[in-house]
This record gives C-alpha cells, structure tokens and sequence, in this order.
C-alpha cells in the first residue's frame, strides 16, 4: 500500500478515468452504424476504435481531432458505409456531452483539498477546455498531447507534466485507467501509479489497448482512491 502522505500532486488521466468515454464512444457511433445498418456488438465497436485510435497515435504526430476524424473514417472504410461530415465529425463534435463517472466530482472536490491536482490527457486544448465544464474542479495544471506533441504512452508527455508540477515525481501520484497509455510508462519512469480499474467484472479491454502492467494500487473508482487518500 503507497503512503498517500508523501504525495503533493496527482495527476489523472481524463477520458476513461474521470470521464466515462465508452458511453460516449458508443453514443457518437452506434447511431451511425444504425443509419447504415450496420450491426457491430457494444464490445466490437470500443474493440475497434482501440485499434484505429492507437493506429492513428502511432507516427507523426496530429491533433486530436484528426484523429478521432480518422478513426471514423476507417471505420467505415472497414465496415463499408459512406460518411456523411457530420459523421466524419462525430466523436470530436460529441465529446463535451461525454458524462463525467457518477464519482468523479465529489472525488475531485474531496481530494482537491489535500493535494494539487493535473491531468496528464491525449487530447488537443479546446477539447478539454470543454470537458473541464463537466468536471466543475479546477486543474492545478492541465497537460495535453497538444502541448507535448506526442501520444501517450510516451514517456516525453509524463517528462512535460513533471516539468510543469515542478516537484520531484516522488511526490507525483498519476491515477489512470488505461495500462497500456498510463500505468505501463508511470512504471518506466519510476513514478507511483494508482489503476483505476473502470472495467473491473467487463470482458476485454473496451477502448483501450489490451496491456498487462502491475500497478502501485489498484481501485475500482475515485469514490475509493479519496478514501484511501483520506481526503
């Protein structure tokens, strides 16, 4: 078990952790496949975008919005049906109507009062100026694959956030979903991690790229990291 009391900072990543981005996935693209009868189960949808997201972060880097804009548009290059703008714009268009977790902000609030807090997130500035309504807590710093230029699991957008906290990463927590863009390079780096296992009882990995890490801690919601935090 971590010692809650030598951290400053926790930084979190956003979507999947704080934001619940499968519903939102699912939202902005099951209709479409409906209008084009197309059938893919709820698990082949988010299995599929895993893929052409972590395909289209891969390389020279691109705003966040083309590559949502890409994954739908091989989506439907690899169920065969045309997109209409609005659709090749859906995921990015719907992402300020993604839901926060039902416990994301009274955790927020909670620990917000015993530490700085960051978000470490793969996702352009204006995006997340737009679900940081949703989330109602102020940021003490906010670093995006925009500013870093690169996708996690890159190491260099953790480097960035350490540079901009400005404390030592033994007195940084990052807490995250995802293994495979968080856990995984929080360890490379030697800094402390709590997986927020949002899937805990689902089948598969959903949005995220299947990936095996041992994490620091594990907790199944924010509810449960506040209360070990005893904040």
């Amino acid at each position: 078990m971590l010692d809650f009391s030598q951290f400053e900072c926790l930084s979190f990543d956003c979507y999947g952790t704080l934001i619940d981005w499968e519903s939102g996935i699912l939202g902005a693209i099951r209709p479409i496949l409906e209008v084009h009868h197309r059938k893919l189960s709820d698990d082949g949808i988010l299995e599929l975008y895993a893929a052409l997201e972590s395909e289209e972060e891969s390389g020279e880097y691109k705003k966040y919005r083309q590559v949502l804009q890409r994954v739908m548009w091989k989506m439907a290059a690899r169920i065969v049906f045309p997109l209409t703008e609005a659709e090749f714009n859906a995921l990015p268009d719907s992402m300020p109507q993604w839901p926060a977790f039902a416990d994301t902000v009274d955790a927020l609030r909670r620990l917000k009062s015993k530490y700085k807090l960051a978000i470490i997130s793969n996702t352009d500035d204006d995006l997340f100026a737009e679900t940081a309504k949703t989330l109602q807590v102020p940021f003490d710093f906010v670093i995006t694959a925009e500013q870093a230029q690169s996708y996690k699991p890159s190491h260099n957008n953790f480097e960035l956030a350490l540079e901009r906290i400005g404390l030592p990463k033994q007195r940084v927590l990052h807490c995250a979903q995802s293994v495979y863009h968080d856990i995984i390079p929080a360890r490379e780096l030697g800094i402390a991690n709590v997986w927020v296992n949002r899937r805990a009882g689902k089948r598969g990995s959903g949005a995220t790229r299947a990936a095996s890490e041992k994490p620091d801690v594990e907790v199944h919601n924010l509810k449960a990291l506040a209360d070990l935090a005893k904040a």
